[in-house]
């Protein structure tokens, strides 16, 4: 989740969490909406509904942020989460006029991942991308990087890191930190990409299909 500036952005998975917020005496008032990204049924909603959204509250408690509150979909059922900072910074810094005419849209996408050359390993997530920086992440991950882009193409790099514990959901990526190189094609609606994961000492090529679910930049 990026927090900043009134905007919540996130996802996991299998679901993409916008929403705005506001400080009000030390505590943070938001509205978040929750929109199925994956569309694998097997990633059930903790609300009930593939498209919900929730109304917390929170505050800080050391280096996280507490939130409680409720669902309009799942009257009565009380809802509570911890957030705990990755970070104050988004991202590492892109080089100067990384994106160009005719490059990729600002905004959050939803991600499908799939190994290539037999290998049946796949991931879904959410990605942010913005002027040339890379934000993600999903239920075990997440993505730190950078990108350029112009004439509907776009290359870059970023660093895949766990957040959860995830070798027995992912074994080949999971405790290890994977650096992904690559490049592909993008116009308004979404991207694909072609990659190469440093896994261990394995080489794996990777392909992706993002997808745009909302347009626009980030305050930061």
């Amino acid at each position: 989740m990026y927090v900043g500036g009134g905007e919540m952005l996130g996802g996991n998975s299998a679901f993409a969490h916008i929403g705005h917020y506001d400080e009000i005496d030390g505590e943070i008032i938001a509205d978040v909406g929750i929109h199925r990204h994956n569309p694998d049924l097997s990633y059930k909603s903790l609300l009930g509904a593939d498209d919900a959204t929730v109304q917390i509250v929170g505050k800080a408690h050391g280096d996280a942020w507490h939130f409680h509150g409720g669902s309009r979909q799942l009257p009565g059922a009380p809802f509570r989460s911890v957030m705990t900072a990755l970070g104050d910074e988004i991202g590492p810094l892109p080089g100067p006029d990384a994106v160009g005419a005719g490059g990729i849209i600002n905004g959050l996408y939803s991600v499908h991942m799939q190994a290539l050359d037999g290998i049946n390993v796949g991931l879904t997530g959410i990605m942010l991308l913005y002027d040339g920086r890379i934000l993600g992440g999903d239920a075990f991950f997440y993505y730190l990087g950078t990108y350029s882009s112009i004439n509907g193409r776009w290359k870059g790099s970023f660093l895949n890191q766990e957040h959860t514990p995830a070798k027995s959901e992912h074994p080949l990526f999971g405790g290890l930190e994977v650096g992904v190189g690559f490049s592909g094609t993008c116009d308004d609606k979404g991207a694909t990409l072609e990659a190469t994961a440093l896994v261990g000492k394995r080489s794996i090529r990777l392909m992706a299909k993002l997808t745009l679910m909302r347009q626009g930049s980030l305050s930061t």
